[in-house]
């Protein structure tokens, strides 16, 4: 199929999604779909609720169409599917969102047409776990009546410097000629380039490795921490002195959650346990980073109870509750962990973050955050997420939010070591 025949589908307007609706849709046609009518709505009156993109970038793609109607996609030729993959309570990979799209495009699947994934998947899931879904659905054959591509996402929320076509792109295709096709459509649009993989199985494999190489980091980073408290010596100045190696790597410690790392590395254990193999490293790695929440609270509990503050009933306020800075994305976050474990002390907890929407917040979590928090009101504050606005805040301000007596536990390094109380 040539290029310049090509009419886009992009399934799922989320982080991943939107971004490259918008992208192409300032070149060629493309039809944005997904099944949140609120979403649409708002994306045609010109607000992206993500803030991935803005209102001159939404304007700017011309060609660019929304809809919730399956109908509206069978003009439509090649589908890119940008659905998210997250994991369930068992930490078990969830394909539903994965297999509706798929099941979806099924329904308008032609002759010739070719559907290109983004979702982070475990080695194998596009051919062997979505393929005989769109097959069955059909009625097509793979690779004869219709063709397959994968290309992972590399998309970083919040980011405004490593943006999709700054990103270079790893592509693929079920065929050689697939495969060029998917490769020179990504080109574009992606100023950085591309990696052409040798096969799909190829490209899911390097994006599910590449986060699950930064969770393994942080985990070691994350270890490191647990044993200078031990020792009493400071985290963060140990790895300012390592730093001024030129190969060392700038880990920090803290919570791993998010849509990626918190996530992806369960798609390959999940895969490998299949296979009879059970991963011990990632796994482990795992189990560490995310025990961090209930190791935070365990410290600031201990020194509390060493200033003789009372533990049972403290007035608590976390600040900050995305899983990131500077950016709305709650997917995953794990101060939800910190929380959680704060009313098990019988904490009462008040959350605050000036990037969430409550309703959002309280329908994901069941938590609702405070407006803002108020002077003099807390026994222990702390700083979950660097937000610019708490950096901007500074010390003085912070602190002006604790009672007379009160501790600070800086957990994203945002003070100045001499500032808080606690460090992670």
């Amino acid at each position: 199929m040539h290029l310049s025949h090509l009419k886009l589908a992009i399934i799922g307007l989320g982080y991943v999604g939107l971004p490259l609706a918008v992208e192409f849709g300032k070149t060629r046609q493309v039809v944005g779909f997904d099944i949140d009518q609120k979403r649409i709505d708002e994306l045609k009156s010109g607000r992206d609720r993500t803030l991935e993109t803005d209102s001159v970038e939404l304007a700017a793609a011309i060609h660019l169409a929304y809809t919730t109607v399956l109908d509206d996609l069978r003009g439509c030729n090649c589908f890119i599917i940008t659905v998210p993959t997250p994991i369930d309570e068992y930490k078990r990979p969830d394909l539903t969102p994965l297999v509706k799209a798929s099941e979806a495009v099924g329904r308008v699947l032609k002759m010739g047409d070719v559907v290109i994934y983004e979702s982070t998947v475990y080695p194998g899931c596009t051919e062997e776990d979505c393929v005989p879904i769109l097959e069955r659905i059909s009625g097509l054959k793979f690779n004869q009546d219709f063709f397959a591509g994968y290309s992972p996402e590399r998309i970083n929320p919040g980011d405004k410097e490593h943006r999709l076509t700054t990103i270079r792109k790893v592509t693929s295709g079920s065929t050689p000629e697939i495969a060029k096709m998917v490769d020179d459509l990504y080109n574009e649009i992606i100023t950085a380039g591309t990696h052409k993989a040798s096969s799909i199985k190829v490209a899911e494999a390097a994006k599910v490795i590449e986060n699950t190489q930064r969770d393994l980091n942080i985990a070691l980073i994350n270890e490191l921490a647990l044993i200078f408290n031990k020792m009493q010596i400071d985290t963060e100045a140990v790895l300012l002195a390592a730093g001024s190696k030129w190969n060392f790597l700038p880990f920090r410690p803290g919570l791993v959650g998010g849509h990626c790392i918190g996530v992806d590395p369960y798609y390959l254990t999940h895969k490998a346990q299949s296979l009879g193999y059970h991963p011990e490293i990632i796994l482990a790695g795992r189990r560490l980073n995310d025990s961090m929440g209930i190791y935070v609270v365990a410290q600031l509990v201990k020194a509390m109870s060493k200033q003789r503050i009372p533990v049972e009933g403290a007035k608590v306020l976390v600040m900050g509750f995305t899983f990131k800075e500077n950016c709305p994305d709650l997917r995953n976050t794990r101060v939800v962990d910190i929380v959680a474990e704060l009313k098990e002390y019988s904490c009462d907890v008040d959350v605050f973050d000036p990037w969430v929407a409550a309703e959002e917040v309280q329908r994901e979590y069941g938590i609702t955050p405070i407006e803002q928090p108020k002077q003099g009101a807390y026994d222990a504050i702390i700083l979950a997420v660097a937000h610019q606005q708490f950096k901007e805040m500074g010390v003085v301000s912070i602190r002006s939010l604790g009672k007379n007596r009160h501790l600070l536990y800086d957990l994203k390094y945002l003070l100045a070591p001499e500032a808080s109380d606690l460090r992670l």
